[in-house]
């Protein structure tokens, strides 16, 4: 049986401390901080140690994210001129009744941005119907 100890503070108020059991699960376990008796709260003494202590973490930013988007369009970039410099070579091209020559990266480039535009053509009227659908729900 084991009876909580008392200490007096500085300021003349008592600390009871619970109570500490000699258990090797007791060792490892959080212990919860001291119950004063009423008066001005305690200053903490004790710090965390490395072993239990989590690193901190960045909170995420619109800059940081910013940031991050231009590195990967410069990425992108650099790509993209490699590929033009490498893809020179003129080829003819023929979209119904109009035929053109022009050299194959520009051709590929200017398919790329079509299929992109359409893309998001589609998915924002896609977007503005669930909205719509969503605003008729709510009334």
């Amino acid at each position: 049986m084991s009876v909580p100890r008392t200490r007096t503070e500085s300021n003349g108020q008592m600390r009871s401390r619970p109570a500490v059991t000699a258990t090797p699960a007791a060792a490892d376990a959080v212990t919860q901080p001291d119950q004063t008796v009423p008066g001005p709260a305690p200053q903490a003494t004790r710090q965390a140690s490395p072993r239990t202590s989590s690193p901190v973490q960045v909170p995420r930013t619109r800059a940081g994210a910013a940031w991050a988007a231009l590195i990967g369009a410069a990425f992108l970039a650099v790509l993209l001129i490699i590929f033009l410099a490498q893809n020179t070579r003129s080829t003819e091209i023929s979209f119904l009744w109009m035929t053109t020559s022009t050299p194959l990266a520009v051709a590929l480039l200017i398919a790329a941005v079509g299929a992109v535009l359409l893309t998001l053509i589609l998915g924002t009227a896609r977007i503005a119907q669930l909205r719509r659908l969503v605003r008729k729900q709510r009334r």
